[in-house]
């Protein structure tokens, strides 16, 4: 099985953390891979079969699901997360370079580096980042909306078709040069009108005071 290819060596269990749209998964596979990304991109299927699997819910306080065995759809994952650092294999690796990049991918928010071609623009490397899952290195992720704390991770395999990657990024106040309660200042030295006033209507003689309509 692919699952098996790759390093090479005897099939080990290794641990690792599935967040789906609902869940966060743990558990283990039989695998010789050493690299999340090569576990979750070398699956035969559309999906991983965990052992000793635990499924914990977002927001909820209720018990944690626990299996022997679990099926996971692969395209329910937005993430994966090794649980064992995993040293670098000098000769399998391709010179790249790395790019601090923000990754939404709702409900949670990653940040980290991607590792893209090197002697490219950024127009053209982000355009050859390809992969079903790709690695984020020295990462950290978050939900406010579902109240996941931020938690850092040495590797995230982060689901390419789920992902809205930004590279370079930077945080922008949307209120900038605003006026927070939607005002605009009236100037000091304003005429009447000029301030968001409305001028008063001058009288009508034909409309008694009484009966004028506003």
């Amino acid at each position: 099985m692919p699952v098996f290819a790759g390093i090479g060596g005897e099939a080990r269990p290794t641990a690792i953390t599935l967040v789906t749209d609902a869940y966060v998964v743990r558990g283990t596979i039989l695998t010789r891979h050493r690299r999340i990304t090569d576990m979750l991109n070398s699956a035969d299927e559309d999906f991983l079969v965990l052992e000793e699997a635990t499924f914990d819910e977002f927001g909820s306080s209720g018990v944690v699901i626990q299996t022997d065995f679990a099926q996971v759809n692969l395209g329910t994952v937005l993430f994966g997360v090794a649980d064992e650092p995993v040293d670098p294999t000098p000769e399998l690796r391709v010179p790249k370079v790395t790019e601090r990049a923000l990754i939404s991918i709702p409900p949670f928010t990653i940040t980290g580096h991607i590792h893209l071609m090197p002697e490219r623009g950024l127009h053209q490397a982000l355009g050859e980042l390809l992969g079903r899952f790709i690695p984020v290195t020295d990462a950290a992720y978050w939900s406010d909306r579902m109240g996941e704390a931020r938690t850092e991770a040495l590797i995230v395999a982060v689901n390419h078709h789920r992902a809205h990657i930004l590279a370079p990024h930077r945080e922008v106040d949307p209120w900038a040069g605003l006026d927070r309660a939607g005002e605009r200042p009236a100037k000091p030295d304003a005429s009447p009108g000029e301030a968001g006033e409305t001028p008063a209507r001058p009288p009508d003689p034909a409309w008694p005071d009484v009966d004028r309509p506003s």
